[in-house]
């Protein structure tokens, strides 16, 4: 089950779209759903978390607490929409598509890829291309 929350004014249009496409990213990974809540905040929010519980003293766009078992993809993902939305100014691309691409990232942290080196940074921006590109709206 994907379930997204709100601790900032932002809702996202279309929930029951996106979460189809996470369960297809999931399932594209060879994987299965368990519950993942996606927690959308503003930056305060998310800073506060960073500090409390990765004592890091920084902003972030994204922080995932990773429940998952074995197969089964479980965890929160904490997305700053401020962030979000600087880091698509920044990049030169659509809010829409940068949400795109954290969301998937979060998802694909807990199917087992990692950013910590460049090598698996290189990895990760390939497939959260790969996995945006799952990513489709029927009219």
């Amino acid at each position: 089950m994907i379930s997204f929350n709100y601790e900032s004014d932002f809702t996202l249009d279309n929930e029951e779209v996106y979460a189809s496409w996470i369960e297809t990213i999931v399932e594209s990974e060879n994987k299965f759903l368990g519950e993942i809540s996606y927690i959308f905040c503003d930056d305060e929010y998310l800073h506060a978390i960073n500090m409390q519980y990765l004592n890091h003293d920084t902003l972030t766009d994204i922080i995932s607490f990773d429940y998952t078992e074995g197969d089964i993809i479980s965890g929160d993902i904490f997305i700053s929409v401020e962030r979000v939305q600087d880091n698509a100014n920044d990049f030169n691309v659509s809010f829409e598509e940068e949400l795109k691409r954290v969301l998937a990232h979060g998802v694909l942290h807990y199917c087992g890829y990692k950013d910590k080196t460049d090598s698996e940074a290189i990895v990760m921006r390939t497939k959260e291309e790969e996995k945006i590109k799952l990513f489709h709206v029927e009219l």
